[in-house]
């Protein structure tokens, strides 16, 4: 094992050019954030568990889709660099493999402490090579009666000598011999086996996970034959696949086609092995067999999936587990709303403005429900990106087609990893009678809006709903979201106007108040920079500030140093990938960088520009990431009224003003905890305090 603080600096100085840090790194940066927290001990007990558990979550994925992006780039263009730090694929992949390296030590040291924890509070993780004699007996049972059942083996030989293995899905691999025959085992792992059974009784809760229960009785499945060597394993394939459609396709449904790629996913390269013993040699001949580089083999000796951290509590009393949770919150909703007969005359009176989770998403779909009833509304249109499993929205969209109202539905079957969900509900939409439109040529579309357009005697109004996030119930208690309800009469126009082009694959339209990608969005929000840049040459304040998940956009960039450099003062919430550097003289000494990891998911994005009355803020569905400005259906919509954009900037102030969870950019690249001036602020903990005020 490489030393990780050695093999994160050299990659440091790899990935770092002038004032531009690489977009894979940077992301790395970001998951290391997460498992950070789940070694605050400011956070519960459980809920740290949950970080370690979405930190693997997230490394998992970046392996599918970033490292199988940069795979497959390599081997298509690998003379193609990054516009930024000017590294080939070849050499991304290579300083990735050290930095992640360094994430599984950092990793196991923290599920060992967790463990530790854990005890404390009356649940002991058991390892294998710990049970008592009599432990030992009652875990035999268990593996005997409940998982040696369904478990698949297979021995390769001549009739069979290769071995498919599976995306994601934990493999033992066994060297056998029987006779004098030298053979190799394999056992694959079920997916509907428990990942944790209880061993013994008593006040302490004991538990051992099912790979333990595997490495010390799966030999017991290969009966006649004697055990040499075992190795636990599990492969990552590449997720990447391209989506592109052309002409030929025209004549086949497109989920049809989207079906074929998402199953294609299984058969797809390995970008990643991990084992849990580097020192086998089962070890070689899987690389052989996978054709893979050693630099990308990691070890956990333990665990390659921590999903089951997330259930740990219901092992618990629930008078014991709630102390070692975050404490129940549930979002609010003002009396203004909670008491209007009509949400519909309601918006017709005033703008609407909700902040998820602190706000309830019930106003949305209340105000969904009202108008699949009304006699006035003509039509709702709406843009799916990702929708819960089980989804109130979705079914109001068909109550209020079968309602008679005309009902469109642009739905992304190309959302990734949420394929399969989309698909199943773009067909029951469909059979209620909805339109259903599959996003627009080889543009995914991100944006998220609803349109409603009434009759009102011979009056033609609109409502439109703009929002950050996706009309999905589950996250909407999980991220942090911006949502405003408009009766504008020309956003109503311009939403409309949205959807025709997208039916009509048209993104050469210049809206009346939307900025609209890919069209007009980057270069409204340019326009804007440069007007602050104006200010600062005339001596007047310049000043710019925004929130998004990701930067990585090399024209905004450029821009937003050409601010720095001419005055402008810059102040950036980014939680995720930020790739400028900020903080270095002459070039982005006026920008700050903050990026906050906390209970809830930071979600939205607002771009906000100037201070007093020339102030000019949107909230938008898109980050400053060039897969957004240039290669997505995304929006930012002007919010009209002062108070409620008096209300979201007073939001990032707050967050700004974080001192516990929020970490600084500093311009050697490294995050670092902001510096304690005064009382201690955790904004969101702020803002449950003050949900409904």
């Amino acid at each position: 094992m490489k030393n990780p603080a050695t093999s994160t600096d050299k990659a440091k100085k790899k990935f770092i050019r002038d004032i531009y840090v690489n977009r894979e790194y940077s992301w790395l940066l970001f998951n290391k954030r997460v498992l950070d927290q789940a070694k605050d001990l400011t956070n519960p007990v459980l809920e740290r568990c949950k970080f370690l558990a979405i930190f693997q979550s997230n490394l998992d994925e970046f392996f599918m889709v970033r490292v199988g992006s940069l795979y497959n780039e390599n081997i298509s263009d690998p003379q193609a660099t990054d516009n930024k730090t000017e590294l080939t694929a070849a050499k991304q992949l290579d300083g990735i493999s050290s930095v992640v390296d360094g994430f599984y030590a950092d990793r196991a040291a923290c599920y060992n402490m967790l463990r530790k924890d854990i005890n404390k509070c009356g649940i002991r993780i058991l390892r294998a090579d710990e049970l008592t004699p009599r432990q030992s007996e009652e875990c035999k049972e268990i593996f005997i009666s409940h998982i040696m059942p369904l478990l698949s083996l297979m021995v390769l030989d001549a009739k069979h000598p290769l071995m498919q293995f599976e995306n994601m899905k934990n493999y033992m691999v066994y060297d056998l011999e029987r006779d004098g025959r030298r053979m190799i085992g394999v056992m694959a792992f079920n997916s509907a086996l428990d990942r944790l059974y209880k061993v013994g009784s008593g006040k302490k809760v004991r538990l051992i996970p099912l790979e333990e229960l595997v490495r010390a009785f799966g030999h017991l499945a290969f009966i006649g034959y004697t055990v040499k060597d075992e190795m636990m394993m599990r492969v990552t394939r590449n997720a990447d696949f391209d989506t592109h459609i052309d002409d030929t396709d025209m004549e086949h449904d497109f989920s049809e086609i989207m079906k074929k790629k998402v199953e294609s996913r299984a058969r797809l390269n390995v970008v990643r092995l991990e084992v849990d013993n580097e020192n086998s040699k089962l070890k070689d001949f899987v690389l052989k067999l996978l054709k893979i580089s050693p630099k990308f083999c990691f070890k956990d000796e333990r665990f390659f999936d921590y999903k089951f951290m997330y259930s740990l509590g219901k092992f618990l009393p629930a008078e014991v587990s709630a102390p070692l949770k975050y404490p129940p919150f549930k979002g609010a909703v003002s009396d203004e709303i909670a008491n209007a007969p009509s949400l519909i005359d309601l918006v017709f009176h005033k703008d609407l403005f909700l902040s998820y989770p602190y706000d309830s998403m019930s106003p949305i779909v209340d105000l969904l429900e009202e108008c699949a009833s009304d006699e006035r509304v003509r039509s709702i249109k709406i843009t799916i990106y990702r929708l819960a499993s089980h989804s109130r929205i979705a079914e109001l969209l068909c109550k209020a087609s079968e309602n008679g109202k005309q009902v469109t539905v642009v739905i992304e079957l190309c959302a990734r990893f949420d394929e399969e969900n989309n698909m199943y509900f773009a067909g029951k939409l469909q059979e209620a009678g909805c339109t259903i439109i599959y996003g627009m040529e080889n543009y995914k579309v991100h944006s998220k809006i609803i349109s409603v357009v009434l009759k009102d005697g011979e009056e033609i109004k609109y409502i439109t709903h703009l929002g950050t996030g996706n009309y999905n119930e589950s996250t909407s208690k999980q991220y942090t979201d911006l949502n405003i309800i408009t009766s504008d009469q020309r956003i109503g126009e311009d939403a409309v106007a949205f959807f025709r082009n997208i039916a009509i694959c048209n993104t050469e339209f210049t809206y009346n108040r939307l900025l609209v990608a890919p069209e007009t969005l980057k270069s409204g929000l340019l326009e804007y920079i440069d007007r602050e840049i104006e200010k600062a040459k005339d001596g007047r304040e310049g000043y710019i500030l925004a929130k998004m998940n990701s930067l990585t956009d090399k024209t905004i960039i450029d821009k937003f140093e050409e601010a720095s450099r001419a005055g402008v003062k810059i102040e950036l919430i980014i939680r995720g990938i930020c790739c400028i550097l900020p903080g270095i003289a002459g070039k982005t000494e006026n920008i700050r960088v903050i990026s906050i990891v906390g209970r809830f998911l930071e979600h939205s994005r607002v771009y906000s520009f100037g201070k007093g009355k020339d102030r000019v803020t949107y909230i938008s569905s898109a980050d400053l990431m060039t897969r957004n400005t240039d290669k997505r259906v995304e929006i930012a919509a002007p919010v009209l009224d002062e108070k409620i954009a008096d209300k979201i900037v007073g939001i990032l102030q707050v967050m700004l003003a974080d001192n516990v969870k929020a970490r600084k950019l500093c311009s050697d690249g490294k995050y670092r905890k902001v510096e304690t001036l005064g009382e201690m602020l955790d904004a969101q903990a702020y803002f449950l305090k003050n949900a409904g005020k």
